[in-house]
């Protein structure tokens, strides 16, 4: 298994390919996700590379970050563990369900 970097402030134009190509400067991609909305299916301007390695991560890092991108400058860092959401409820509220 490689290393997840999230990838921030990617252009709106931006494809997968752009983002792998990029990121093989640094060394082997697994894999390039650009994250989309799911009602638009737009970009959302974020999305995450997996490098085969840690020293191409390192490397991608260093290269990269704060880097001009397609007229973006990119944020590049190791990605995070999502933390899970604790369920806050919704639906009806009990005002709601009385008769009028």
């Amino acid at each position: 298994m490689g290393t997840r970097l999230y990838i921030g402030n990617i252009s709106f134009k931006a494809t997968e390919d752009d983002i792998r190509n990029l990121f093989t400067q640094a060394g082997e991609v697994l894999s390039a996700n650009l994250i989309t909305d799911t009602a638009t299916g737009r970009l959302r301007g974020f999305g995450f590379v997996e490098m085969a390695n840690e020293e191409g991560a390192q490397q991608a890092i260093t290269l990269f970050n704060g880097k001009q991108f397609m007229e973006r400058a990119i944020v590049v860092n190791e990605a995070k563990p999502q933390e899970k959401k604790e369920h806050r409820g919704g639906g009806f509220r009990d005002r709601d369900r009385r008769p009028r």
